[in-house]
C-alpha cells in the first residue's frame, strides 16, 4: 500500500488507516454495528471475545499494508486491545504508527444501552490523567497524541496551561494533533493552526470529510499546504454511505458495476486530496476488505457527480447526533 509523510510530523503512514472506534467497545453509532458484531461474535460481546475479534481485524489490516492505527481513551478498551496485539505480534515500535486521543472518558460500562457513552473534558486535569493511561498501554508505540473532538466552544483553544503541557509532550517527541467534529470544523482547524507555543503546536488534524459533509475541505487543504498532517475520519458517514445506509445507493451509479458504495465513498475521500490518511472504521474483516477496494477506484470515482450529494453541515451533524448506539 502506498505510504505518505504525515505532514511535518516525520511519521510515514499508509494512505488508508484503521480507526478502532467500532472495535474497542460493544456499542457504537454506526448503521448496523450491532448486526456486524452479532454476525461475528453471536451473543458474546465480552471484552475477551471483542479483543480476539479486534486482533483478527488488526491482523487483516496489517496484512493489507495498513501502517496507521487510530485509537482513543474513550473507545472502550481499544488501546488495551491494540497494545495486546502489538505485544503478541511482536510489532516493533515505529513499524505501525499509533495515534490516540484524549479528552473524552468512556462511561458506558460495557453496555450498549447506556444512557451516556462518553463524557467530554478538555481540561488540564483530564490530560494529566489520560496521557499516562495511554502511555502505560502503548509505551514507545505512541507516536501521535490528539485532542479528541475539538469544537468552537472547547476551552482548550484558549487554555494556556493545557496548550503548554501539550507543547512539552511535543518537545519529548510525540506529535500533537486535534480531531474536530460538528458544523464548524473549518473554523476550529484554522484557529488551531494559529496556536504557537515556541513554534506551531498542532502538527496533525483529524476531521470528518465525506461526500455528505465536505465543508472542511478547504481548511484541510490549507493545513496540508502549511505542512500539517491530515487524517480523514468518517468517510462512510457512520455507515450512511454503505450498502445498507440511507445514502449509499446513490454511489453505485458513479463507480464500476459491482463496486461497493463504502469503497466508493472512501475512494472519493482519497481522490479529493484533502488528507494524507483516510481511516477505515471497519468493524469486521469483511468490511475492511470491502473498504480496501477503494484503492482500485480512486482514479475512476466521479467527484463532480458526487458534489451534489452534500448536505448542509448543520443538518448532517443533527442527523449524526440522532443516530442510535447499537
Amino acid at each position: 500500500m502506498r505510504q505518505r509523510q504525515l505532514g511535518r510530523t516525520g511519521l510515514k503512514v499508509s494512505v488508508l488507516g484503521l480507526g478502532l472506534a467500532a472495535l474497542g467497545r460493544p456499542g457504537y453509532l454506526t448503521v448496523g454495528h450491532g448486526q456486524d458484531l452479532g454476525g461475528d461474535l453471536g451473543d458474546d460481546r465480552s471484552p475477551e471475545a471483542m479483543e480476539r475479534h479486534a486482533h483478527e481485524v488488526l491482523d487483516a489490516a496489517h496484512a493489507a499494508g495498513i501502517t496507521y492505527v487510530d485509537a482513543a481513551r474513550s473507545y472502550g478498551r481499544a488501546e488495551e486491545f491494540l497494545a495486546s496485539w502489538l505485544r503478541t505480534r511482536e510489532v516493533a515500535p515505529g513499524a505501525v504508527v499509533v495515534g490516540t486521543k484524549w479528552g473524552y472518558t468512556y462511561t458506558a460500562g460495557w453496555r450498549v444501552d447506556a444512557e451516556v457513552h462518553e463524557v467530554k473534558d478538555h481540561g488540564l486535569a483530564a490530560f494529566e490523567r489520560q496521557l499516562p493511561e495511554s502511555i502505560a498501554l502503548l509505551g514507545e508505540h505512541l507516536a501521535l497524541e490528539q485532542v479528541h473532538s475539538v469544537t468552537p466552544d472547547s476551552p482548550l483553544l484558549d487554555d494556556v496551561a493545557t496548550l503548554e503541557a501539550l507543547a512539552e509532550l511535543r518537545d519529548r517527541g510525540v506529535a500533537i494533533g486535534i480531531s474536530t467534529s460538528g458544523p464548524a470544523q473549518a473554523d476550529v482547524i484554522r484557529r488551531a493552526l494559529a496556536i504557537d507555543i515556541d513554534g506551531p503546536l498542532v502538527q496533525c488534524v483529524q476531521a470528518t470529510w465525506n461526500v455528505l459533509e465536505p465543508s472542511a475541505g478547504d481548511a484541510l487543504r490549507e493545513a496540508r499546504a502549511a505542512g500539517v498532517g491530515v487524517i480523514v475520519k468518517e468517510a462512510v458517514a457512520n455507515g450512511r454511505l454503505t450498502a445498507r445506509g440511507d445514502a449509499g445507493a446513490a454511489l453505485r451509479t458513479l463507480v464500476p458495476d459491482g463496486a461497493p458504495p463504502d469503497a466508493a465513498a472512501i475512494a472519493a475521500a482519497l481522490a479529493a486530496d484533502v488528507a494524507d490518511v483516510v481511516l477505515s472504521g471497519a468493524a469486521t474483516v469483511e468490511q475492511l476488505r470491502s473498504n480496501l477496494v477503494a484503492l482500485e477506484l480512486v482514479d475512476v470515482v466521479d467527484l463532480d457527480a458526487l458534489s451534489g450529494a452534500a448536505e448542509e453541515p448543520a443538518a448532517y451533524w443533527a442527523h449524526r447526533s440522532a443516530m442510535p448506539w447499537t
